[in-house]
Parts: C-alpha cells; sequence; structure tokens
C-alpha cells in the first residue's frame, strides 16, 4: 500500500470500455473518492460513460469521452492517438493519473504523455513503468485488481457503504425512461439475460426458458438489439408468456428495470453486473476461469453456477491457457450447468426475498 500523493486536486482515470469492465472499477474509483475527497475524479472513457454518468451520483465528476485509440480505448488496430489530444488533456493539470484499463503495453505511455505529477497502474513485463505500478498477472479478479492500483495511491477498499461489491445509484430519469418505454413493472418479477458477447459462455436459450418456466413468475427477457434472436428464442422455448425487451431500453432504463425485478438470471455479462449493482439478486452460468476474474464476491444475493469444462466441446482445444490460441468454434461451454442447479439457486434467492420482504411489511404494519 502506498501513500497519498499530497496536494491532489485532479485526478484523471484511464478505463474505456464496455459496462461490466466499468462496474468491476467502481470499488477502485470509490476508494479514490474516499482518499481524495476534495479533487475532481475525470473518467477518461466512451461516449457511453458520458451519457450513463452524467447526473448520476457517485465517484465519477466527469467523463471525457476517448476516440478510438488502439489499445486504449478500442481493440481495433491502426488508431493511433489524435494530435492535439494530449496536449489537450495535459492543459487540465492532473496531479494524479491513474490506469485500470489493463497490462499497459499502450495505455502506459498514454498515461505518461497527460504530464500528471504522479502516475499509478498496472504493468507487464512488457510495459513501460509508471511512478508507482503492481504487477498485471493472470487468473486475479478485476474488482481486486484495481483496488490494489488505488492502494498504490492511498485509496482504502471498502471505505464506502457496500464494500467490494460495486453499486450504482437508479436515478429519477432512469426510472423515467424505463416508464417510457416499458411502463410499470408487475410485481415478483424476474428478468432473464440470455446473451453474452462471447458466444462460447452462453448457456443454451431452451435452458433459460425452462427455468423461467418453472418459476411461475412473470417474466422479462432482456438483450440488445444484436441479441434479438436470443431473446426471442427464449421466449418461444417458454410455455408460460413472457415479454421480450431487445435494444429499446437504453443502460438507465435497463437499471431501472432490473431495480424492479426480484431476481436477475443470466450469463457472465455486463448486465448481470448491472442488476447486481443496482441492488438485485443474481443467479449466473459462469465458465470457471472466467469466475476467477469477473464472478461476484459475495453470496449472500449473488450465485454462480459453474462449468469446470476446460476444452472445447468440438476440437478439444485448451481454453485455460490465456496465452493459447483460440479455436474457432462457438459452441456453448458452460451448456454443462444443469437446469435444476440453477432453479435451486434462483428459488433460495426468491425465497429469501419474500421472507425478507413480510418482515418488512409487519415492520411497516
Amino acid at each position: 500500500m502506498g501513500g497519498l500523493v499530497p496536494g491532489v486536486e485532479r485526478i484523471a482515470v484511464l478505463r474505456a470500455n464496455a459496462i461490466g469492465d466499468f462496474l468491476l472499477s467502481v470499488p477502485a474509483l470509490d476508494a479514490l473518492r474516499s482518499a481524495y475527497p476534495d479533487a475532481k475524479l475525470t473518467l477518461l472513457g466512451l461516449p457511453w460513460h458520458a451519457g450513463f454518468l452524467e447526473g448520476r451520483p457517485g465517484p465519477v465528476d466527469e467523463v471525457v469521452a476517448l476516440p478510438p485509440i488502439t489499445g486504449v480505448s478500442t481493440s481495433e488496430g491502426g488508431h493511433p492517438v489524435p494530435g492535439g489530444l494530449c496536449e489537450g488533456l495535459r492543459e487540465r493539470a492532473f496531479d494524479l493519473a491513474v490506469q485500470i484499463h489493463g497490462g499497459g503495453r499502450y495505455s502506459n505511455p498514454f498515461v505518461r504523455r497527460l504530464g500528471a505529477r504522479v502516475t499509478a497502474g498496472l504493468r507487464t513485463p512488457d510495459a513501460d513503468e509508471l511512478d508507482r505500478w503492481v504487477p498485471y498477472v493472470d487468473h486475479h479478479h478485476e474488482s481486486l485488481r484495481f483496488l490494489e492500483v488505488a492502494a498504490l495511491v492511498g485509496g482504502r477498499a471498502g471505505d464506502r457503504a457496500g464494500g467490494l461489491e460495486p453499486r450504482v445509484a437508479v436515478t429519477g430519469r432512469d426510472r423515467e425512461e424505463l416508464a417510457a418505454a416499458f411502463g410499470a413493472p408487475p410485481p415478483g418479477l424476474v428478468a432473464v439475460h440470455p446473451g453474452a458477447r462471447d458466444p462460447r459462455r452462453r448457456w443454451p436459450v431452451e435452458r433459460f426458458a425452462a427455468v423461467a418456466d418453472r418459476l411461475g413468475r412473470p417474466v422479462v427477457v432482456t438483450g440488445s438489439a444484436a441479441e434479438r434472436d436470443l431473446v426471442e428464442g427464449v421466449v418461444a422455448a417458454m410455455h408460460r408468456p413472457a415479454v421480450a425487451v431487445a435494444g429499446t431500453l437504453g443502460l438507465g432504463a435497463l437499471a431501472a428495470l432490473y431495480e424492479r425485478c426480484d431476481l436477475v438470471i443470466g450469463n457472465d455479462t455486463g448486465p448481470r453486473h448491472l442488476a447486481a449493482a443496482v441492488g438485485t439478486p443474481t443467479v449466473a452460468v459462469y465458465w470457471c476461469v472466467n469466475l476467477v476474474s469477473y464472478g461476484p464476491l459475495t453470496r449472500t444475493r449473488h450465485r454462480p453456477l459453474i462449468s469446470w469444462t476446460t476444452g472445447c466441446p468440438v476440437c478439444g482445444a485448451d481454453g485455460v491457457d490465456p496465452r493459447g490460441e483460440r479455436c474457432p468454434h462457438d459452441v456453448s461451454w458452460v451448456r454443462d450447468v444443469p437446469v435444476d442447479d440453477v432453479l435451486e439457486q434462483a428459488g433460495d434467492l426468491l425465497e429469501e426475498t419474500r421472507i425478507a420482504e413480510g418482515a418488512t411489511r409487519r415492520l411497516r404494519g
């Protein structure tokens, strides 16, 4: 653990990627905010960060949306740092620049060009050093990794209410957007999210449908516009009615919808993190390797079901070595997780919610 940097008035934090990746960094952002309560914290992110975080209570004061930069704000090649960008950011006179973006091969040179008095972050052996750094190693939980970086400059884990799990506030604007696009969610609603960016992390749609049918609850199936086939596939496979919501809700409205649910069931994906961050219990299917880096850190309200498949079901290619070649097959690596196991955890969490709601009603009555 490092000491506080004296005289910090402006902090830049680089974290320019997707919603789940951002949410995993929130405990570290909270730790930085607690360590430097009077400093202005600027997130160097993407345009969606700016829209989602505007007016939302939390540790971030402002967002600078970066253009595509290879290794910094996009994984695509051929996007150098635009001329004048770093010079413009230097004019903000950051006292502290923190890299919680990755191993640092591309991001550390970018952070050093910001001209901050002190830089801190992650580093693989082939990356430039920052003033304070911790090694970036495989198979480490992302939230804990970023908290190690915050600790380099005096940030402490769990200073805020809620501890190690990320929290995100739902705003009145979110709820208004939900009402306009969806209406009033019914009591006892359960959300099912069958999508995941990597098709190998997707539990089969017919198994989501089987769980949703057997819960006997009102069900909404969520997904992006690109996941419409998955969403409609779950609804079509169900014997009970369900509402399909594919690409019609922004992130804020989706957060408000999950806030109104008694449970969210899904894969290892950003919406699972979003549901947990707004305080909703979750059940999710995880591939064993991804659970280490992206799984929930607590089990009271979040239950991961784990697939122990370590090789491609088609060709047997090893999936554990992060330096190995990815085989071309996109079949599910998590289909071995049984329906009954997911149903058992879902029922357990719903029963706990029912008991807690009953106790609350008795106290109010």
